[in-house]
């Protein structure tokens, strides 16, 4: 049967979108479209709806929150902090799957940062 393999792309609108791409190539490591096509280490990927009643995004007209797995959380959140970008954590948002850390991008989207448990 014919399925999806995997996201092609994840577009949304931005204020400054040249800006903003700029900022996640940055922080992040993700190249700005205009230049390459990121190439993401393949590894899982969750797609998951949430209630329309959810808190977990931040502001109640949020509709989408992307997530990254990371490699080293602990290092690019220190990495982070170090260029004056609040990290957040909370022990609850950690489980048997990894740990958990937020970020918001300069127009104020949330972006989760996952480091995957390792067995």
């Amino acid at each position: 049967m014919p399925k999806v393999v995997g996201i092609g792309g994840v577009f949304f609108r931005a204020a400054d979108p040249a800006g903003l791409a700029e900022w996640y190539e940055k922080y992040l490591g993700i190249n700005d479209l205009h230049k390459s096509v990121w190439q993401q280490e393949a590894g899982t990927t969750i797609f998951g709806p949430f209630s329309e009643n959810t808190d977990y995004f931040g502001r109640a007209e949020q509709q989408w929150m992307i997530n990254f797995r990371v490699d080293d959380l602990d290092g690019l959140m220190a990495k982070l902090r170090a260029s004056g970008i609040a990290v957040e954590t909370r022990a609850d948002w950690n489980s048997e799957v990894g740990r958990f850390a937020r970020i918001h991008d300069p127009e104020g989207n949330p972006v989760e940062l996952w480091e995957q448990t390792h067995e």
